[in-house]
């Protein structure tokens, strides 16, 4: 039997663990369990994530936009910055972010864990949906 497996990235995620074995696990809605380690997933996006940002208090996390465009804000700097297609951008650790659609997006993450908070939606936001 051999250890190479096919991912399929759409439906799919891969821990890390903190001794750098990885491990393939189904991707359910709603964010990936928590790693001890990292989390690397890439999703498909047609609305903004369902909280009013998060935080992960264990590492940076990595974004890479593969199609579509996003705006990216951390509370230190509140200007935006907007990733097209093929940029990325480092969050740093402890730094609380929200990601903004700007049109459908691909984007592949690179997320730290087993720590992370998320703030809820505000009531703005969710009486507008």
């Amino acid at each position: 039997m051999s250890d190479l497996q096919r991912i399929d990235t759409s439906g799919q995620y891969v821990a890390i663990s903190r001794e750098l074995r990885m491990t393939a696990h189904p991707a359910r809605r709603g964010p990936e369990p928590r790693t001890n380690g990292l989390t690397i997933g890439i999703v498909a996006l047609s609305r903004d994530p369902p909280h009013g940002g998060e935080m992960h208090p264990d590492g940076d996390e990595f974004v890479c936009v593969l199609a579509g465009s996003v705006s990216v804000t951390i509370d230190s700097a509140p200007e935006p910055i907007t990733l097209g297609p093929g940029e990325a951008c480092i969050i740093p650790k402890g730094e609380w972010h929200r990601v903004h659609l700007l049109e459908p997006t691909r984007l592949l993450h690179i997320t730290p864990g087993p720590g992370g908070a998320h703030r809820p939606v505000p009531a703005a936001r969710t009486a507008a949906r």
